[in-house]
């Protein structure tokens, strides 16, 4: 039987990236103590108020169909949220309720792309943007931003790789898996390069409640990009509800228009009474959890000051987001033998950062949603594994 050659090009790059989570799994189900640092999930629980919320609106029998661009009571809170964050007021019609931030990626691009455009990415990128934007035909063009410019944006790269079929930039910041923040001059930058060259520009600003260092600047704000610019979010990372997937995307009226008639054609709306909870997260927390903020940037300060002691380890702290980016290239290995001997020998499981791009190669991800106690043990298991590392390449 045949196949659509898209699913082919959605798979993209194959990683085996992944298999020391598989390992680290194997471990614990042996009864193997194993500490899991790669998938970007949390050790909190979503807030109290939204579980209640949801009770309460199964009680009240709030389980029927909702329009499929979200109702009116979400889109609401998202607007009231957006305009308290950027000060930029927006109606609730320019809004699009989505099955979490990467149900939004996919809208944006089916809306934008045709087959054979090309969209510029900087990365290190999350995993899935490629197979997002082959999903609507599109190519993607990566772009660097390498560790010796913190992992932010080379700008004149950026616009060399504008072609005549580049159709749009898609951006994170903070960034997954850096943490970086994109400053206002170097959005300001972008934003010149999408209106010179009629770009629409995609900003996944799904950490943007997570900020440690400077401040988060939102594309849409910026003179003559609200026309062009799509934003995406979600409660996943800042509340701490990644398995509720409730997402949205903001943008001009008209794209919030073909965006809906997307979502009528595949998730044909969100449960209302998710779509409940979600109200109740976005009014009593607007800003996210400020405990989960705080509590990530003590466990990344602790994490990179204790790396500082480690002979041939380094890490370059994140200024957002829930990852650190740990430099292994002094040891000689790739971040794939590294990754794969710690988690063997020490049982601690990181994610090979290769996968996210070139600009990424030599590094670990490191997730800080685990217990404090995991991040001390995991660093101690860390210097422990880079000593051995350490003499046996003195003794070879």
């Amino acid at each position: 039987m045949r196949y659509a050659s898209r699913i082919q090009q959605m798979a993209g790059r194959r990683s085996n990236a992944w298999d020391m989570h598989i390992i680290a799994k194997e471990k614990r189900a042996r009864g193997e103590p194993a500490i899991l640092m790669t998938v970007g999930d949390t050790d909190f629980a979503s807030p109290a108020p939204t579980i209640a919320a949801v009770h309460e609106s199964l009680a009240a029998g709030r389980t029927y169909y909702t329009p499929s661009a979200g109702g009116r009571p979400m889109r609401e809170a998202i607007a009231r949220r957006h305009a308290h964050q950027t000060g930029q007021v927006i109606d609730a019609d320019q809004i699009v309720v989505t099955v979490g931030a990467q149900n939004a990626l996919l809208t944006a691009a089916l809306c934008l792309i045709e087959p054979g455009d090309q969209v510029l990415v900087p990365e290190p990128m999350y995993l899935t943007y490629p197979g997002t934007i082959a999903a609507a035909g599109g190519v993607t063009v990566s772009v660097r931003s390498p560790g010796n410019n913190r992992f932010h944006p080379l700008i004149k790269e950026l616009e060399a790789a504008i072609g005549p079929r580049t159709r749009a930039i898609f951006l994170a910041t903070p960034n997954n898996p850096t943490g970086a923040i994109y400053t206002q001059e170097e959005l300001t930058a972008i934003a010149a390069l999408c209106q010179k060259h009629d770009l629409w520009l995609v900003s996944d600003e799904v950490y943007g409640d997570l900020i440690y260092e400077g401040r988060h600047v939102s594309p849409s704000v910026l003179p003559g990009m609200a026309a062009r610019t799509i934003t995406i979010s979600s409660l996943s990372k800042s509340h701490a509800m990644a398995g509720w997937r409730l997402g949205w995307m903001i943008g001009p009226p008209e794209l919030a228009h073909y965006a809906g008639e997307v979502a009528y054609c595949s998730t044909y709306g969100i449960p209302t009474f998710l779509q409940d909870a979600a109200v109740v997260a976005l009014e009593q927390f607007p800003d996210g959890l400020p405990e989960l903020r705080a509590t990530y940037r003590r466990r990344r300060d602790r994490f990179c000051e204790r790396m500082k002691a480690v002979p041939l380890l380094s890490c370059l702290p994140p200024e957002g987001g829930m990852f650190v980016m740990l430099d292994t290239r002094a040891t000689g290995l790739s971040a794939y033998d590294f990754a794969m001997g710690l988690v063997v020998e020490e049982g601690v499981a990181t994610l090979p950062a290769d996968c996210f791009g070139e600009s990424a190669t030599g590094y670990l991800r490191i997730n800080l949603g685990v217990a404090d106690a995991e991040i001390d043990e995991a660093a101690l298991r860390l210097a422990r594994y880079a000593e051995r590392v350490d003499r046996h390449r003195a003794a070879s």
